[in-house]
C-alpha cells in the first residue's frame, strides 16, 4: 500500500537552489545589495572581535619603524601618538639602588607596565636603541621601566643581575596597582630575565618574559667564540664567524686569568675604553702603558690568535660554575610564565641555535611564540632585505607582546 504523502516535508535542496537562481535573475541588484550588507556585517563583527589584535599589529608596525629609524607612515602615526613623560630616578631595591628611567603615557597614569632590561653595553639605559624602543612602547599606552644594571653595563654577566631584574618587576608591579608586568630582556639579559621568572619571590609579579637574542648555555656560547661552530638541537652544526666582541667580553670579565696582578688596572682600562668604543681615551691609555702591558693588551685584542684562544679556553674551563649560574639550561622545566623568544638568523654574538635550545628547555605550554628572523641581526632591526612574510612574522611577534602587556 502506498504511504500517505507528508505535506510538511521540506523542499529538496535542488528545489531551493532553483528558486534562489530565479530570484537572483529577477532582482539581481537587490540580491547583490543584500549580499554586500551581509558581508559588511560579518566584517564588522570580525573586526570588533579581533580589534585588540589588529590594533596591536598596527602598533607593532609603528614601533618597529621607529626602532629601525624609519619614518612611521602617517596612516599609523595615531597608534603611537600617546604623549610620554620620562622620569629619571634612583630605584631603591632590596639588592641595592639602581639608576632607572620610567616612561609614562601622560593620558594613562595607571597603564599596565613592561620592564625593558638593556643588554651588555656601556651606555646602559642611555643606549639610543633602548631609549627609542622604550619611548615607542610607552607611546602605545604602556608604562615602561628601564633599570640600569651596573654589572651588565660594565660587561659582567653575573647572578646579581637576576635579583635586580626580579625586584624591578616587583617595583613596577606595585606602581601599576599590583598588576603583573611584562619583562623584556635584551641579549644576555634575556636569559637572566628567564631565570628571574623561575624564582618564587619574583614569579607573581611577572606576566610574561620576552627574551631577544639570548642564550641557553653560556659555556656553549663561550666555546662558539673560539670555534665559530654552534651545535643545534637537531644535531646539525651552525658555522658562523663570531664577532670579536664576544671574546673580548670573556677576557674583560676574567682579566685576572690573562695578565699579572700588577698589570690588571692598566690593562683593564685599555680594554674598557676599547669595548666602550672611546678611541681617544683608548689611545691616551695605550701611550701610558709599559712595554709589557702594551704587549699584553695587543695580544688580548688579537682574538684570532691561537695563543689568545688557548688562554680564553683555559679561562673558560676555570669558570664553568659561574657560567652555569647564569645559564637557563636545566632550570627551565620549573618555569610557569608565558615566554616569547626572538633571535636573528645571522646573529654572530649569540647564535640563533641558542633560541632553539631555549625552546626545547622551556615547557611547551609556556612558549607563546619562538621566532628566528632574518629581519634582525643580534638586536638591530632592518639589517637585511627580508620577504613580506618575514616582516609580517616579526610584526606578529611584537604584536603578541604588546597585546599580552596591554591585557
Amino acid at each position: 500500500m502506498p504511504q500517505p504523502q507528508n505535506r510538511s516535508a521540506p523542499p529538496s535542496l535542488a528545489h531551493v537552489l532553483r528558486l534562489r537562481r530565479q530570484a537572483i535573475a529577477t532582482h539581481p541588484r537587490r540580491y547583490m545589495a543584500a549580499l554586500l550588507l551581509c558581508l559588511l556585517a560579518l566584517l564588522a563583527v570580525d573586526a570588533a572581535l579581533e580589534w585588540p589584535y589588529a590594533l596591536a599589529r598596527l602598533q607593532a608596525i609603528a614601533v618597529l619603524d621607529r626602532v629601525a629609524d624609519d619614518p612611521v607612515p602617517r596612516s599609523l602615526a595615531w597608534v603611537v601618538s600617546e604623549p610620554v613623560h620620562r622620569t629619571d630616578f634612583l630605584l631603591a631595591l632590596p639588592s641595592g639602588t639602581l639608576r632607572a628611567r620610567l616612561y609614562s603615557p601622560v593620558d594613562h597614569p595607571h597603564a599596565p607596565g613592561v620592564v625593558i632590561v638593556h643588554g651588555v653595553h656601556y651606555l646602559g639605559i642611555d643606549e639610543p636603541r633602548i631609549i627609542e624602543f622604550a619611548s615607542a612602547m610607552a607611546s602605545c599606552g604602556l608604562q615602561v621601566l628601564t633599570p640600569e644594571l651596573p654589572d651588565i653595563k660594565d660587561y659582567h654577566v653575573g647572578p646579581n643581575s637576576i635579583a635586580a631584574i626580579g625586584e624591578s618587576a616587583i617595583w613596577l608591579n606595585h606602581a601599576t596597582g599590583n598588576r603583573p608586568v611584562g619583562v623584556m630582556g635584551i641579549s644576555f639579559s634575556g636569559s637572566l630575565s628567564l631565570l628571574a621568572a623561575t624564582e618564587p619571590q619574583y614569579r607573581p609579579a611577572i606576566r610574561f618574559v620576552a627574551a631577544v637574542g639570548s642564550e641557553d648555555n653560556m659555556a656553549r656560547v663561550a666555546n662558539y667564540y673560539l670555534t665559530g661552530r654552534e651545535p643545534r638541537p637537531d644535531g646539525a652544526v651552525e658555522v658562523l664567524p663570531p664577532h670579536e666582541y664576544g671574546a673580548l667580553v670573556l677576557e674583560y670579565e676574567n682579566l685576572q686569568d690573562f695578565v699579572p696582578a700588577a698589570d690588571l688596572a692598566a690593562v683593564r682600562l685599555a680594554l674598557r675604553n676599547h669595548l666602550y668604543e672611546d678611541r681617544p681615551a683608548e689611545r691616551a691609555v695605550m701611550r701610558k702603558l709599559t712595554p709589557r702591558q702594551l704587549a699584553e693588551v695587543r695580544q688580548l685584542m688579537d682574538t684570532s690568535s691561537p695563543l689568545t684562544r688557548r688562554m680564553i679556553a683555559a679561562s673558560n674551563a676555570r669558570h664553568q660554575a659561574q657560567m652555569a649560574a647564569v645559564s637557563p639550561e636545566g632550570r627551565m622545566p620549573k618555569l610557569s610564565t608565558p615566554v616569547y623568544l626572538l633571535s636573528g638568523r645571522a646573529d654572530n654574538i649569540i647564535p640563533s641555535a641558542e633560541t632553539q635550545w631555549l625552546e626545547r628547555q622551556i615547557p611547551r605550554q609556556e612558549i607563546k611564540m619562538a621566532l628566528i628572523s632574518p629581519v634582525i641581526s643580534h638586536i638591530d632591526v632592518g639589517s637585511q632585505r627580508p620577504t613580506f612574510r618575514d616582516q609580517w612574522r616579526l610584526v606578529r611577534f611584537f604584536a603578541l607582546i604588546l597585546h599580552a602587556a596591554e591585557n
